[in-house]
């Protein structure tokens, strides 16, 4: 069968939402996060939701399989699993709170809607590709979906900070010692890029093949913790529903109202 166009801009998973990241994990991210033991020292310190410990032993990477798929069902997902990369010896990243999908058709708001170009090529990669673009003096990051040639991806939006929060603040020009919430870290698709170092140098990595990079394995979460909205800070194909984030996570970005609970929770 042809994938390389898809109708439909929505597709609901059939897999168990609970455990099906699993389904699609591999156990090599273990060897990738050798040193991720002494990282969890530098996490966010405050209430006992944040201290809590992370069970490493179940971290597992993600296939290539997991991102050949429809983007709305990548993106929601996405949510609960790791996002990292290694600077210099330090790895930087934390669990993915917020994602948008962006469809190879019938979706005027994404980058493939014209065609393939060089400053897009990215998108029409192998699944699982980062795919960065610019904007706005800032960068975005996405996750490409579906088979070569198809031309949709996930944009990361959000994450909870986790892992080289000194790092995430040098590289956002903020006080570690003043910077008590995570929130001016990775909050927003922007603020993210800039905390990982992610620019254009970043395009068309291969997280799951790059020693440098990791998607992986988080923590469960039900389906009742999972919202879905139109996304934001668009104007075409904005009706569509293909924002998905963790409800009540106060380090996902958009107005407080989108949530069902106080966003007050982390994973």
């Amino acid at each position: 069968m042809n994938r390389s166009k898809r109708s439909g801009p929505i597709e609901q998973s059939s897999f168990r939402w609970e455990s099906d990241h699993r389904r699609w994990a591999s156990p090599n991210a273990r060897d990738k996060f050798v040193s991720m033991n002494d990282a969890k020292r530098n996490q966010f310190r405050g209430d006992d939701e944040e201290d809590r410990p992370i069970n490493w032993g179940s971290t597992q990477s993600l296939q290539s399989q997991f991102f050949d798929r429809r983007p709305a069902v990548v993106a929601r997902q996405l949510l609960g699993c790791g996002f990292a990369r290694r600077i210099e010896g330090v790895w930087v990243g934390g669990w993915i709170v917020e994602t948008e999908a962006y469809l190879s058709s019938r979706d005027a708001a994404s980058h493939s809607a014209r065609g393939e170009k060089p400053g897009n090529a990215s998108m029409f990669g192998r699944p699982s590709t980062l795919y960065v673009y610019p904007i706005h003096a800032k960068h975005c990051v996405n996750l490409v979906t579906e088979s070569v040639g198809c031309g949709s991806a996930v944009l990361i939006r959000a994450l909870q900070p986790v892992w080289g929060i000194g790092r995430m603040c040098q590289h956002r020009g903020l006080d570690r010692s003043e910077t008590t919430d995570g929130r001016a870290l990775t909050t927003g698709p922007g603020r993210l890029c800039q905390s990982l170092a992610i620019d254009r140098t970043c395009d068309g990595v291969d997280p799951i093949r790059d020693p440098n990079w990791c998607v992986f394995s988080g923590p469960k979460l039900p389906s009742s913790r999972v919202t879905t909205t139109p996304r934001i800070g668009i104007s075409q194909s904005a009706e569509l529903p293909l924002r998905f984030f963790v409800d009540g996570n106060r380090y996902v970005s958009g107005l407080v109202r989108h949530h069902r609970r106080p966003r007050r929770d982390s994973l």
